[in-house]
């Protein structure tokens, strides 16, 4: 999951990206670098390793600007090295190109261009497609947007790309199709990030970039245009998000931040929509499609990593409270099959960040194919929310470390009032039930905020068992996606192996791999399968 950050304007552009960099650190990488245009010409620096290591690297070097372009690479084509590392130089050195995704046809590309005598110094997709729309441009006679947009229509695969050209020093050449790509619009200057976090302390109105759309960014214009040459007017949107939001606040890191922001941001998703006293939950978003999801023959989720595993107890919840058949989907399967979808099949969308590119690519089919598109997302304004026909926000505020955790219960909460209001509407659940419910759900905010008071507890059981090599996590019901969820958020953090399994599945293979080293995790809240979880345990 690489960076990607760009500034035109008439500050000095190396310190905004550099600080840009650093607030993407968040999304792992292995190397950096940046490119700096100035009257000289094209200045290149970049480094496997730390964006603070890049900084060191490079002092006394000319760094004076007003564009640029920054990038945190994770290998996928060619091993972390200082040569594989973005940004890259086209063959003339007149270039500079940084890209986040995957050049599924690159191979192909590459041999076109050795056939023509190009030779590569990097093993990446990137410097292939770089060199290809340099090709384009010298053999057509047009400018780098012209070749951009014809060098697009001949790749496959996913991209965010930011470009520098020599011939126009204050202009920076960007274009999506999977990957994020967020505009800044300030006075007389333009950021560019994969996400907000790099521009929230210079504006707050963004444009969020489509699939298929070329961005042309000089200081004082922001052009838009599809891949058809046609202009696009560019939707501007106010960010409610503080720069607070997105620094540590005193934690030691961003996920041990985001863990104890847990009561206050289920209290924001349920603020505003549930009323336990009144035996009301407004949700405008699913209100308009509340008769539809009703009647729907089958619910289908559709979710990757942690948002699968919240689609999962999802489905546990639907299927007991609105007694409707619920499938869960990995987007990554869903969207290379050819999926059997009938007219008024419900989909619905999760994603903390709205823009994961096997939902995003899952939901248009199943969209193309007259299913009704609810999103539950928690980026405002983003890929997912713009396409879904309804939905609803999380309201759990910016994520910043890796591994989801306050954006899960959100999730949860979200997906559960979708289920009581639908059960509901549908008769499926008696009105004392449902009363009772909403009780429950409005006091889980201060129920996790009681679990986080005694995490000393907690960490007492981490320094016993630091040193196991393998974990197993058990649960049954409800609670057996949340031990797929313990296990996945074990393996993200620590690197020690742990697989998640339905407890009363231990008989049937796991158990032959149980000794007196491994530590076995139950997740046994005093549910209908307590009794059968205490017998799994002994």
């Amino acid at each position: 999951m690489c960076g990607i950050v760009g500034y035109t304007g008439p500050r000095e552009a190396y310190p905004i990206i550099i600080k840009g960099l650093k607030r993407l650190e968040y999304r792992g990488y292995d190397s950096t670098g940046v490119a700096l245009q100035n009257s000289t010409g094209l200045k290149v620096y970049k480094k496997k390793g730390k964006v603070a290591e890049l900084e060191e690297n490079i002092v006394g070097k000319d760094l004076h600007a007003h564009v640029g372009i920054g990038h945190t690479r994770w290998a996928t084509h060619g091993e972390p090295s200082d040569r594989n590392a973005h940004p890259h130089q086209s063959s003339s050195g007149k270039l500079a190109m940084i890209h986040n995704g995957i050049i599924e046809n690159y191979s192909q590309l590459k041999q076109e261009l050795t056939n023509k005598g190009y030779t590569f110094t990097s093993e990446t997709d990137t410097e292939v497609l770089l060199n290809f729309i340099e090709e384009i441009k010298k053999n057509n006679q047009c400018d780098l947007e012209e070749a951009v947009r014809v060098a697009l229509k001949r790749v496959t695969g996913a991209y965010v790309i930011l470009l520098l050209d020599e011939d126009k020093p204050d202009t920076i050449i960007a274009a999506r199709k999977g990957s994020p790509l967020v505009i800044g619009i300030g006075k007389g200057e333009h950021f560019l990030g994969s996400d907000a976090s790099p521009m929230l302390e210079y504006t707050k109105e963004v444009v969020y970039v489509n699939d298929y759309e070329l961005a042309i960014v000089k200081p004082d214009e922001l052009i838009l245009k599809n891949l058809g040459n046609e202009k696009i007017t560019p939707y501007v949107q106010k960010l409610d998000i503080e720069l607070a939001a997105i620094e540590k606040g005193g934690y030691e890191h961003f996920m041990l931040k985001e863990i104890f922001e847990q009561p206050q941001t289920i209290n924001d998703c349920l603020r505003g929509r549930l009323d336990a006293t009144e035996g009301t939950i407004t949700m405008s978003g699913i209100q308009q499609y509340a008769e539809q999801i009703v009647n729907a023959n089958r619910i289908i989720m559709i979710a990757c990593g942690t948002s699968w595993h919240a689609g999962l107890v999802a489905e546990y919840v639907f299927e007991e409270l609105c007694r409707i058949p619920v499938e869960v989907e990995y987007a990554s399967e869903f969207r290379y099959r050819n999926p059997v979808i009938n007219k008024g099949d419900v989909i619905i969308a999760i994603s903390q960040s709205g823009e994961t590119a096997d939902t995003l690519v899952a939901i248009e089919k199943a969209k193309d194919k007259g299913a009704i598109i609810l999103g539950v997302v928690n980026v405002v304004g983003s890929s997912i929310a713009r396409i879904s026909h309804a939905g609803a926000y999380t309201h759990a505020g910016p994520e910043i470390g890796v591994a989801s955790t306050k954006s899960f219960t959100a999730q949860l909460a979200v997906l559960t009032m979708i289920a009581l209001k639908i059960g509901y509407i549908k008769g499926t659940i008696s009105e004392d039930r449902y009363m009772n419910l909403l009780g429950e759900l409005q006091q889980i905010p201060e129920k996790v905020a009681w679990t986080l008071n005694h995490s000393n507890t907690i960490k007492a059981l981490a320094e016993k068992y630091k040193d196991a090599r393998d974990f197993l996590y058990l649960g049954r019901g409800y609670n057996f996606p949340v031990a797929l969820e313990g296990a996945l958020k074990l393996k993200e953090i620590s690197y020690i192996h742990a697989e998640g399994y339905p407890a009363a599945e231990m008989k049937h293979g796991p158990i032959a791999l149980v000794d007196d080293t491994l530590p076995v995790v139950f997740v046994a809240t005093k549910d209908t399968y307590h009794q059968k979880v205490v017998s799994n345990m002994q």
